[in-house]
Formats: structure tokens, sequence, C-alpha cells
């Protein structure tokens, strides 16, 4: 048995504690924030119980699937067959099918059939490390084209990453697409699935079970410093002694970190200057993420992608068109962007004011009247900015101080961000902490 640190009550951290926990190891979570579940964490929306920032299940999402079955939570899985719009240049298109492709007046004959290819073709590629080298715009352009490329992604990508749009790997983007296209129940179906209740009913189930085999999750609870011995203490490498929560040191085996890696590297003076640079040298963009309560559906989209030059959101996601048992008509608008952009820091009023404008150029018949109530929230470190050679860029789960394991959202890659992602990177963390103490 070991004591050991969790540092973030995230759905990364509650998988790294219980799997901990369940081997009998003594462990103790710690959290900044006055509730469990980081990006996961519901809020109450005027009585409506709702995720901050929407997420979604795929059907190759393995992982949350052995999680709900493990904690009997597998029949509050649910599955819809849900719909996908495009609004391109003044006009809500159908989107996600090839009817629609063939429909679709934004391209030529040839061009939608090179789409169709790419599409395809991503859907079963089997190992995105040669993709790793070069970028997500190259790989777009090469496969359908320049003008299909500025008519489908580029306004996705700037209204995403903006100055860094061009910087992103093609394997970044290709799981994405395999993700979603395996998903499918068919050629001509989408379909995607939820957790009835939100994904709080299971990571509240996992915080349970920790507590039950002993663990600790301790709220209000930020990590200062991960104190660690110096060479000459330690009569050997450096290595991690313990945490310090305000002005107490308590001492850990081992500390394991889910929290971002530029709030890490600012907690531990004595990680290796070469981990250091890593660290230091990720990028990321933050979010804004709008949430409206409607008087009734929008659209029958679970999600709209949008390219028009009057509108700076890269899409809309009406979470209630998947996840019906919500009990009001939900829709999320994100703005992402870098923390630096003139936008960032804006009062969340004018990102909901200027979400509401953009819907009443999409459907001009529709009445901001519509709107029942509002809310926003924002997330500093939301998407990594996943570079060409990334997988080189990443520093090492297992840090060269002894006793510290970490790993944030940017080791997910080539991965999506989700709940899958989370759990699975968890269990690996976990095993790398234990299987340490044999070496």
């Amino acid at each position: 048995m070991s004591k050991v640190a969790v540092i973030g009550a995230g759905p990364m951290g509650l998988a790294v504690a219980y799997e901990l926990a369940k081997k009998g190891d003594d462990v103790t979570v710690f959290e900044r924030d006055a509730r469990i579940g980081g990006m996961t964490a519901a809020v109450d929306f005027g009585g409506v119980q709702i995720e901050r920032y929407y997420h979604f299940v795929c059907g190759p999402d393995e992982t949350t699937f052995q999680y709900l079955k493990e904690f009997g939570l597998y029949d509050k899985l649910k599955w819809t067959e849900t719909h996908m719009g495009f609004y391109y240049n003044g006009k809500l298109h159908d989107w996600g099918h090839p009817v629609a492709l063939l429909r679709f007046p934004g391209l030529t004959l040839p061009e939608k059939v090179r789409y169709g290819l790419h599409v395809m073709r991503a859907k079963g590629v089997s190992d995105w490390r040669p993709y790793d080298s070069f970028s997500s715009t190259e790989w777009i352009k090469r496969s359908i084209g320049e003008r299909a490329y500025n008519v489908m992604w580029k306004s996705l990508f700037h209204y995403k990453f903006y100055e860094l749009q061009d910087s992103l790997s093609a394997a970044w983007l290709g799981t994405r697409i395999k993700r979603v296209a395996l998903s499918r129940k068919n050629l001509f179906q989408e379909r995607l699935g939820y957790i009835e209740g939100g994904s709080e009913v299971l990571i509240e189930a996992v915080a349970r079970r920790i507590t039950d085999l002993g663990g600790r999750i301790q709220l209000n609870a930020s990590v200062q410093e991960i104190v660690s011995s110096s060479p000459a203490e330690a009569a050997g490498p450096s290595k991690v002694v313990g945490v310090r929560v305000g002005d107490q040191v308590q001492h850990f085996d081992q500390v394991v970190s889910t929290i971002p890696l530029p709030y890490l590297s600012r907690i531990v003076p004595g990680l290796p200057p070469e981990e250091r640079r890593k660290h230091e040298a990720i990028r990321n963009v933050g979010v804004v993420c709008v949430l409206l309560k409607l008087k009734r559906p929008f659209t029958r989209n679970f999600w709209m992608n949008i390219n028009d030059p009057r509108i700076e959101i890269p899409g809309l996601i009406e979470y209630s068109n998947l996840n019906p048992s919500v009990g009001a008509t939900i829709l999320y608008a994100p703005f992402y962007m870098p923390q630096t952009h003139p936008k960032y820091g804006r009062p969340f009023q004018e990102f909901v004011d200027e979400t509401i404008a953009a819907m009443r150029l999409i459907r001009p018949d529709w009445d901001s009247s519509e709107v029942i109530d509002s809310m926003a929230s924002r997330y500093e470190y939301s998407q990594t900015v996943c570079s060409p050679g990334f997988y080189d860029a990443l520093p090492p789960m297992q840090s060269g101080l002894q006793g510290l394991f970490l790993a944030d959202t940017s080791h997910y890659y080539p991965e999506d961000r989700s709940i899958q992602e989370s759990v699975k990177l968890g269990q690996q963390l976990a095993a790398m902490a234990r299987a340490a103490r044999t070496e």
C-alpha cells in the first residue's frame, strides 16, 4: 500500500484515484473547485441540471462502456439518431450523409466525390502516427482541393484557433473524423449517445466508490506546490515527498497530476528542465461557452457547422436534440479562441448577445423572445493546439522527478477530448504509478 496524492477531480483524476484505491492504496484527491467533475461538472441552469460544456458518447468509446457496466449504470446509456446541419452563406443545409452532400450547392461534383472519399479513407486509418508529420490544412487541401477546403473547413479552424489555425496536425483532425464516422448507425444515419442524467451520474458514482474504498476527496483544496527532496537529501535522484496545500505540507509517496500542464509547471520547482521546457511549449486555446434555454427547438439538428462571414462562431450544438431527457430545449454556442484574443475577456452578456444575433441571421423568422434563460462559462485551457510533431513534443507521463506522474488533455493525442479518453488515460496513469514501485 502506498500513499498517493491525485491532483484534480475531473474524470481523469477520479479514474486514477479509483483504480489505485481498489488496489488498496491510500488515496487523497485534491480539487481546487468546490465541486468535482472539471469540464464535466454540471450547474443548475434555471432548474435544469446541465453540464457547463457539452459531452456525447460515440460508438467506439469502449472504456466508457466498461465503466458504466462496472458501476451498474449501463442502462443509463441511451442512443439517439441525430441530425447535422451546415449553415453556408445565408442558408441552412442538411449535412452528414451522402444525399445531403450531393444536394449541397457549395461544392462541384468532383469536389463532392473527393470529400466523400476523404472521409471514408479517414475512417479506415488504424495508425495515425504517419499523419503526425504534416498539418491538417495541408492534408485536407491535398485530399479535397483548396476551394473545397475554404468552403468546408477554413472557417471552422479560424473561429476555433484564429492565428493558430494552420498549426494543427493531420493526426489530430483525422481521429475526430474517424470517431464520429464509426459512431454512425449506417451510411445515411448518424447515431450518438448520452448518459441519462448527465455525465455527473458516472462521475458521482466513481467518487462514491473512492470514498467507500477509504479514499478522500478534498474540495476547495488548491495544491500550491509539489514538494520534492534535493538529490543531496535523497542520496540519489530528486523525488516527490508530498504536496503543500495552504500552509501545510502533506507527505505522500507518489503524486499524480491531471490538471492542465501550464498549471502544473508552476507548482513543481523540482521539475527537470527539459520537461519544463516541453510543458511551457504546449499551447492551448480557451473557450467561452454560452448556454441558452429556449421555449422550443431552434432546429432539428444536434450540431450545426457554420460558414458565413457575418457569424464568428464555428457552430451551434442543440443538446436537447441528442438528449431529450434533459427536460428543456438547451443550445450551446462555444466561442473558442486564444486567451490573448481581444474578445476572450469580454463580459458574458456580450457573448450571449452575439449568439442570439447569429441565430436571428440563421433563422430570420426566429425571435429572441424564445430565449427563457442564458448563462456562460469560461475555461482557460480548453483545447490543446496539437501541431505537427506533437508526439515528440509531449512531456512524458512518468516524470524524471521520481514519484511524479502527470497527464492532461494534451496526452489524449491524437484522440479527441472525451470522458472516454479521460477514463482511459486515468487507468494508464494508475498502472504506471503502481508499476514504478517495483522498478
